[in-house]
């Protein structure tokens, strides 16, 4: 990728930080420094990691070189696709409205509730024993 016209940004899901950088090409997606095919093994995952390109019309338009950590593969998957709309909305800000519209714009803000102090997990209480 040429330094002269790559585009940057950074998403975060749950635990997980992405930070991608695009740039016009053909489409060829690369996380951690191995096709996302093989890095997101499901359908389901590819198609979220794809679906800011869809939404814009820009499929196979720009290549993706994606950096992932922390957290599991599902929240990495939203850091990816934040990261990505991010990206594609600094390129064109006419394309602000659509990705907003399907929300991939949006942080989501849902993280793993504290585990409390005298109970076994954040909800779970031990357990009653009358006698």
């Amino acid at each position: 990728m040429s330094e002269a016209n790559v585009i940057s940004a950074t998403g975060r899901r749950k635990n997980a930080i992405a930070h991608a950088w695009i740039s016009e090409g053909t489409g060829q997606i690369t996380i951690n420094k191995r096709p996302f095919e093989e890095y997101f093994p499901t359908l389901t995952q590819q198609n979220a990691v794809l679906a800011p390109f869809l939404v814009a019309n820009l499929l196979n338009k720009f290549d993706v070189k994606a950096t992932a950590k922390g957290g599991g593969l599902n929240g990495q998957v939203g850091a990816i696709r934040l990261a990505i709309s991010r990206a594609l909305v600094e390129h064109d800000a006419e394309l602000r409205p659509a990705l907003k519209a399907a929300l991939f714009l949006r942080r989501d803000p849902r993280m793993k509730e504290r585990k409390k102090a005298g109970q076994p997990g954040a909800r779970k209480r031990f357990q009653f024993s009358k006698r």
